[in-house]
């Protein structure tokens, strides 16, 4: 029996957190090797770390799961045609097509979100729509063969619900007893209807500075998928 082939595909300005999350979880699937690529195999820096060693996205033959991440480049990374010729190769022979934060701008700009429901981060998963996308707020949303988590540490909560998809709800639970994930914030500040207003404001500030480029990326890319 062939082993179960799991791919991240990072790209670079990826938010690490959108994919170590969730590798912590998926790398425990039974019977799954799980595959970290970038194009070229490039090093990638992510917000200070950096991640080497990593697999040729471009000649990488098959997966079962393809997981993309979130993050600043994915503005970028959306207007990448080698890149994004690579995500849809690989998501067309896949048997899951998954996403943390606006990784979900990826797979809609592949063309793999059309009539489907799917989250991303609260601040750019209105931008789905443009990819004919039902928007959810959500923080994990299942629609078929398409898991999509919401902002960064969504990307937890999504890995073990693709975890019980993969290998039952028991195991799951264990691996998630096994990582004491047991979320208790020192605020209640984590979603936008959670937080302060000047809190959300400055925010909101801060992600306007991008915002103009993200919207006219997501429509390029939206014109051509």
């Amino acid at each position: 029996m062939s082993r179960f082939q799991i791919v991240f595909a990072l790209y670079p300005g990826v938010t690490h957190l959108d994919f170590t999350g969730p590798h912590q979880v998926l790398v425990r699937t039974p019977n799954a090797d799980v595959v970290v690529a970038s194009m070229g195999g490039q090093d990638i820096d992510a917000e200070g770390l950096r991640f080497s060693n990593l697999a040729d996205l471009a000649t990488l033959e098959r997966c079962d799961l393809l997981c993309v991440p979130g993050g600043f480049g994915t503005t970028d990374a959306m207007l990448d045609p080698a890149f994004m010729a690579a995500i849809r190769r690989l998501g067309a022979g896949a048997t899951y097509l998954t996403s943390v934060c606006t990784g979900s701008l990826i797979l809609g700009a592949a063309g793999f979100l059309t009539g489907k429901r799917a989250t991303s981060h609260w601040a750019w998963r209105d931008q789905l729509s443009e990819f004919g996308a039902i928007v959810s707020d959500e923080r994990v949303v299942r629609d078929g063969n398409v898991f999509t988590g919401g902002g960064v540490t969504a990307g937890i909560d999504f890995a073990l619900t693709m975890l019980a998809e993969l290998a039952g709800q028991d195991y799951a639970e264990s691996v998630q007893l096994g990582l004491e994930y047991a979320p208790a914030p020192p605020f209640n500040s984590g979603r936008p209807e959670l937080a302060r207003p000047e809190v959300l404001a400055q925010i909101k500030a801060r992600m306007a500075e991008m915002a103009d480029a993200r919207t006219a990326a997501v429509k390029a890319a939206a014109a051509t998928s």
